[in-house]
């Protein structure tokens, strides 16, 4: 069976799909606008989980980012591209995946010079049951209190991915003040 190709989908400055490019050739110094999504997993007690990106990762190699992130095929559903991502990234099962953020966009440059150009929704979603996340995409991971993750985020931002940071800042506007107190 002949292995495929992962393609993203380019946009246009508004938005629109304008056609696909093979994922390891998007990712470079001068990166188009694509198509991509983040999403924040919480357990029944409320906390997140953050993962420690793998140190071979092109951009933001060994960072603490959100739980996962990806792309969705040309065509497939984006909740679907969420679950499936989950398996592949975490071998973990959602539940309750619901869109939180559907304009979040972001530009970031990585101290590579690798750029990230992506028009990103962003989604929550409760984990279903055990998980085993995968070595050759995280390299550590913990469940930590949203307000907590604000303050370690403010605190050294450096060691964070800017999404994440930024992601943060709209989904939990006030709990800096909250965890500091």
């Amino acid at each position: 069976m002949a292995q495929t190709t992962e393609q993203v989908v380019l946009l246009s400055d508004d938005g629109v799909a304008i056609g696909t490019a093979d994922k390891a050739t998007v990712h470079t110094e001068d990166t188009p606008l694509h198509l991509a999504f983040s999403c924040h997993v919480f357990d029944d007690e409320g906390r997140m989980l953050v993962t420690r990106r793998a140190l071979h990762k092109r951009t933001w190699p060994g960072v603490w980012t959100n739980s996962f992130c990806g792309h969705p095929a040309p065509g497939e559903d984006i909740v679907h591209a969420v679950s499936r991502r989950a398996a592949d990234e975490l071998g973990m099962e959602l539940d309750s995946v619901e869109l939180v953020l559907p304009d979040f966009r972001y530009l970031a440059v990585d101290a590579s010079g690798i750029v990230e150009n992506e028009v990103c929704p962003v989604y929550t979603a409760r984990v279903a049951g055990p998980f085993e996340p995968h070595r050759d995409e995280v390299m550590e991971w913990r469940w930590v209190d949203p307000a907590e993750l604000r303050v370690a985020v403010s605190a050294a931002s450096w060691a964070f991915s800017p999404w994440l940071a930024l992601q943060l800042e709209r989904l939990h506007p006030d709990t800096v003040g909250a965890a500091a107190r």
